[in-house]
């Protein structure tokens, strides 16, 4: 299989197992309802992609950044700060996307 077929593969079990989050949901316990937070299954699906999606996001752009400082050491210096940079771009539009999964769990 080809990374294409494996991801189309993963993808439809994940949405499969996830399917029971698109069903009506009981009322919250009431510990969950005590504290005035609670967060559904497809709210914590939701979280745990944009997270993987995250990762492996900063992760392409750290070993694509070492794998250019070692082919030319002369431009590490430019390289580090357009790494940070577009690591802390990414992590931001996590933290906003982790907001919204968490605010819209209904």
């Amino acid at each position: 299989m080809n990374k294409l077929t494996r991801f189309l593969v993963v993808f439809g079990v994940m949405l499969l197992l996830a399917s029971p989050a698109f069903a009506e949901t009981a009322p919250a316990p009431a510990a969950a309802a005590a504290s005035g937070f609670s967060m559904n299954f497809g709210s914590a699906f939701g979280a745990g992609i944009v997270l993987l999606g995250a990762g492996l996001g900063i992760g392409k752009i750290g070993s694509s950044a070492v794998e250019s400082m070692a082919r030319q050491p002369e431009v590490a210096d430019k390289v580090q700060t357009a790494m940070i940079i577009a690591a802390a771009l990414i992590e931001g539009a996590t933290f906003f996307a982790l907001i919204v999964c968490m605010l819209f769990n209904k």
